[in-house]
């Protein structure tokens, strides 16, 4: 009984019930309307007034009857269809674009049906290339090396993607006004500091913006441009790029160009003005003309030196560093060294120490000649920074901390490095003592930078340790067995 209850309540909320019921309720009104006025003239006119009584009780039954006949029809042929349609929107409303109505009719209803579906499999359609189309515009972004981000007017992050995303949680931890860090999770969806003022002006101007921007020691390029709906601004894309590596790199060149000149230009001149006095016969003596050559032959190794550092560092830097992987006795190597030097320090009354560990000092895979070079450039970088009376020492060692690495130690009782100089040492033409003259040194400011490119080639490090007036220490490590450190 209950399930016929909900069926009739559920019909009388449907087009077809809301039909049937006023049919019904027209019927009545009529047949009430007929006995109203006709019955007191039955009695009067027929004979038999009761079987035309019975007569109208049986049209009025078979007239209720195929009122429900006709309702329960109309209940098949408009109203299921119509449920079928309604079902099959709800569910692609739901996102279930595959939902079809099948309805066999060829009237109104038929027509409706196949319109529907219809447009069901053009929006099936539809939403499947916009899927493909996102997939395609994730992927795109998610290979993307560089950093983009969306906003919308108000300067609200909308979109990244992964690298914009890792840029904004670093952008994040930084105070633009304060030493400390942002904890506030309010500010995370909006736009960093550094692009407010490029964001204000491609929203004003509408115009695509190009700049710079500095954060800490990094150099972002920014590429932002304006997004419009109906000719107006509803916000801006920006594309980000990490440029840090190409300025500084730019930065040296320009620095290396500079500084090539001025190295080369010194004895250049010197060796013309030199020769200029020799063609001009300023010379008056044999031992003034002797004089002049040997400082234009001085000069001339000296640049002669340059061009050579110049050429090795190029090659080390281009990743052409050519080393011989063969056995050396490292501890044989710095004696040799040691006993090179030993003549330059007693004449420059200098207190020269050298400090070998017992045993057998073996690298298995080393080039012999390049970390000759090594020790003899950080002998002489100490040499001509220590002042006569103090000392230089040279040792050799295994590493305390790796077993599997040998150390190599220079350490001086010079002038020492300022603290603040000590990161760009290794630099090339680098100075730590910006008044030094050529007079009191004669070398090409290239001797640490092609020391370090020796030791990474070979998987080593170098470390530096300085005070101001008390001296230098290098500790240069190299592994045993040839692998990285």
């Amino acid at each position: 009984m209950g399930g016929w209850a909900e069926r009739i309540g559920t019909l009388w909320r449907t087009l077809v019930g809301k039909l049937w019921l006023t049919i019904i309720g027209l019927v009545a009104c009529v047949l009430l309307t007929l006995g109203f006025f006709l019955l007191p003239y039955v009695d009067i006119a027929f004979a038999n007034s009761a079987a035309v009584k019975r007569m109208l009780i049986y049209v009025g039954i078979v007239g209720f009857s195929m009122t429900t006949v006709f309702a329960l029809f109309l209940l098949k042929r408009i109203t299921q269809p119509m449920r079928q349609l309604i079902d099959a929107a709800d569910s692609v409303r739901q996102g279930d674009y595959a939902a079809r109505v099948h309805v066999q009719a060829h009237d109104e209803i038929g027509e409706l049906a196949s319109t529907f579906n219809l447009m069901a499999a053009r929006l099936e359609e539809n939403i499947r290339d916009l899927n493909i189309e996102k997939e395609q515009l994730a992927g795109v972004l998610r290979s993307m090396s560089d950093a983009m981000i969306t906003f919308d007017r108000e300067g609200k992050v909308q979109l990244t993607n992964p690298a914009g995303e890792r840029l904004l949680q670093d952008w994040r931890k930084i105070s633009w006004e304060e030493e400390e860090p942002l904890e506030s999770a309010s500010l995370w969806a909006t736009i960093p500091e550094p692009l407010s003022p490029l964001f204000e002006q491609v929203t004003r101007t509408l115009e695509d913006r190009s700049a710079n921007v500095l954060v800490r020691q990094s150099v972002w390029a920014v590429n932002m441009a304006p997004l419009l709906q109906n000719n107006e601004v509803r916000g801006a894309v920006a594309v980000l790029r990490d440029v840090t590596e190409a300025v500084n790199l730019e930065k040296m060149r320009k620095d290396f160009v500079a500084n090539v000149s001025h190295e080369i230009r010194t004895p250049l001149s010197m060796m013309q003005g030199y020769s200029e006095a020799l063609l001009d016969g300023f010379a008056d003596s044999p031992e003034e003309r002797e004089e002049l050559l040997h400082v234009i032959h001085d000069e001339s190794l000296r640049m002669g030196r340059l061009v050579k550092d110049l050429l090795d560092l190029a090659r080390m830097e281009a990743g052409h560093t050519d080393i011989a992987r063969n056995r050396v006795d490292i501890g044989e190597l710095v004696e040799r060294v040691y006993r090179k030097f030993a003549v330059r320090a007693k004449e420059g009354e200098l207190d020269f120490h050298l400090e070998r560990a017992e045993g057998e000092l073996i690298l298995d895979q080393a080039d012999e000649d390049r970390l000759e070079q090594v020790v003899t450039n950080l002998l002489d970088n100490a040499f001509r920074h220590t002042p006569p009376g103090r000392s230089v020492t040279i040792a050799v060692k295994p590493a305390l901390t790796d077993g599997e690495a040998l150390t190599i130690f220079v350490a001086d009782e010079g002038r020492g490095i300022p603290a603040e100089d000590v990161p760009y040492i290794f630099e090339r033409f680098y100075k730590a003592d910006k008044a030094r003259t050529r007079a009191a040194s004669s070398g090409t400011g290239l001797g640490l930078a092609i020391v370090k490119n020796i030791v990474d080639a070979h998987g080593g490090r170098i470390q530096v340790e300085s005070i101001v007036d008390e001296g230098t220490k290098f500790r240069v490590l190299l592994p045993k067995h040839g692998r990285s450190l």
